[in-house]
C-alpha cells in the first residue's frame, strides 16, 4: 500500500508507561491519527468507548476476525484486542500518520504488513520497578497480575526487534525523548 501517512507503533510491557507516553504525544502533534485498538474485555470505569478501545463482544471480534479485519489481533488475559486494518489503511491512504499503542506482538505483526512502519519501544528501567508498578496499580486480580508480570518478562525479550527505544525512568525525560523521535520521524525538524 503507497501512502503519505507514516504508522507508528508504541509497545511496552505493561506497567512500562506507554499510556502516560502516548497521551502527552498525542497532545503535542495534533496531526497524528490515534489508533483505537477493540477490545473483548470490560470496560473500567475511566474508559469511554470509541476512545480507549472499542469493546465489543467475544462473538462480534470472532467475526472480524473471520473477514480479516484486523492489522493485528491476539488473545491474552482471557480476552481478545486489535486493530481493524480499514481505520489503518483509511487514514494513512491520505497522508495522515497514525499513532498505535499495542502490545509487543502486535507491532511485531503490523511490522510485518507494513514493513515501513516505526516501532518504538518503552523499556521500564528494570524489572523490578515494572512490577513494582504493576503491583501499585491494583487494576487486577492476583491471577491476572501474575499472568501480565510473565507477560512482560516475555515481551522484554522481543525488545531487540525495535527500531526505538525510550527508557521511562524518568517520566519528563521519556517524554521528551518521544517526542522528538517522532518529530523526526515526521520528518518536523
Amino acid at each position: 500500500m503507497e501512502s503519505n501517512g507514516e504508522i507508528i507503533a508504541v509497545s511496552a510491557p505493561s506497567g512500562a508507561g506507554k499510556t502516560t507516553i502516548v497521551k502527552r504525544v498525542l497532545a503535542e502533534f495534533p496531526e497524528i491519527v490515534f489508533s483505537v485498538s477493540a477490545t473483548t474485555r470490560k470496560k473500567r470505569n475511566n474508559e469511554t468507548h470509541g476512545k480507549e478501545y472499542f469493546f465489543i463482544s467475544e462473538d462480534e471480534f470472532k467475526k472480524k476476525i473471520k473477514n480479516d479485519e484486523f492489522v493485528e489481533w491476539e488473545q491474552f488475559y482471557d480476552y481478545y484486542y486489535g486493530t481493524f486494518k480499514s481505520f489503518i489503511e483509511d487514514n494513512v491512504s491520505v497522508g495522515k500518520p497514525v499513532l498505535l499503542e499495542v502490545d509487543v506482538k502486535g507491532a511485531l505483526s503490523l511490522k510485518r504488513i507494513y514493513p515501513d512502519a516505526h516501532l518504538i519501544y518503552i523499556l521500564p528501567p528494570n524489572q523490578e520497578e515494572l512490577i513494582e508498578r504493576l503491583t501499585n496499580r491494583q487494576t487486577e486480580t492476583p491471577e491476572d497480575l501474575q499472568k501480565r508480570i510473565e507477560r512482560a518478562k516475555m515481551e522484554l525479550s522481543l525488545k531487540d526487534k525495535f527500531d526505538y527505544f525510550v527508557i521511562n525512568k524518568e517520566l519528563e525525560i521519556a517524554v521528551s525523548e518521544a517526542k522528538s523521535l517522532i518529530k523526526n520521524i515526521l520528518h518536523k525538524e
